[in-house]
């Protein structure tokens, strides 16, 4: 069962007036997406983006009722996100949600092949309908491109190593599915021993990422949507790793000002515009009591910036 992650903490940060518009860049099973329409009054609008067509389809049944005229789905990557408000004529939105974990849909999905739980061919396009799968990535780019990838998206030390055992193991058949990776890396890596987490975690966390052009995705949404909230609207962003998080932040404190001492006298006030103001200063975690519920949420951090000063 797929649990929305921290959802109230979510619903607080993003919605300030319920009339407005909102969108769910990333609307899985419809957890937050079905939670945030609930508290909308007549006159709002929830606007949800997925380029799994999965994900569109499984949140048509839950809001039919509304479709076409409070509630837009759109199938595409977040990514694309102002052009497509453009398209329906939307200047300006009210609220902006990312929940940037995988959905647990797409990881029980065997033949989704983001996994190495069950045995399937290598894809974990979110999107499948277009682009390389990670199959043809693992079998066809050169080591060097392999361990860069492994090393930046994965951040595991090993990427070299791991690398190099993915081509010698494709030199003599093809890589075909999602096991035979997974037990590659995990030669590579010198076994289990006795860690909980499978050595092949990082390295599929990295085909990924890479596959779907994620973290380029993330830049392009905020930077794009910053300019399309109302002034006093939030963009609420859940992340479950380091390399998202980092990006968020850094990302956001670039438009948060700063004041700088000027040689002649008096303060400068640097930032980007538009100028955003941190709802909190620390990114919220799951309550302990979460935690216990719902594993999935151990890694997550929740940041949230409202527009304007």
């Amino acid at each position: 069962m797929h649990i929305p992650v921290m959802l109230n903490e979510c619903l607080e940060a993003l919605i300030t007036d319920p009339k407005g518009i909102y969108v769910d860049g990333t609307l899985g099973n419809g957890g937050h997406s079905a939670e945030i329409f609930k508290q909308l009054d007549t006159d709002g609008m929830l606007i949800g983006f997925d380029r799994d067509i999965d994900a569109i389809e499984r949140v048509k049944g839950k809001l039919k009722s509304e479709e076409g005229k409070r509630v837009e789905l759109v199938h595409d990557n977040y990514a694309n996100m102002a052009a497509q408000l453009d398209r329906l004529g939307i200047g300006q939105v009210n609220g902006l949600l990312l929940d940037l974990g995988v959905s647990s849909f797409q990881l029980d999905i065997a033949e989704r092949g983001f996994s190495f739980q069950q045995d399937a061919p290598i894809d974990m396009r979110m999107d499948q309908t277009s682009g390389q799968t990670a199959g043809e990535l693992v079998n066809t780019a050169p080591e060097q491109e392999l361990a860069d990838l492994i090393y930046r998206y994965g951040e595991d030390k090993a990427s070299r190593r791991i690398a190099r055992a993915i081509v010698d193991a494709r030199g003599k058949n093809r890589i075909e599915t999602t096991l035979q990776l997974a037990a590659i890396v995990e030669r590579a890596k010198g076994g289990r021993k006795g860690k909980k987490t499978h050595p092949a975690t990082q390295t599929f966390q990295a085909l990924r990422m890479a596959v779907n052009d994620e973290l380029a995705g993330i830049e392009r949404v905020l930077e794009t949507m910053l300019d399309r909230v109302v002034e006093g609207g939030r963009i609420v962003v859940l992340t479950f790793h380091s390399l998202e998080d980092r990006l968020v932040k850094q990302l956001f404190s670039r438009h948060v000002p700063r004041e700088e001492s000027l040689q002649q006298g008096g303060v400068k006030r640097i930032y980007e515009d538009p100028a955003i103001a941190w709802v909190w200063k620390k990114p919220l975690t799951a309550t302990e009591e979460e935690q216990a519920v719902n594993p999935r949420s151990r890694s997550a951090k929740l940041r949230a910036v409202e527009i304007g000063e």
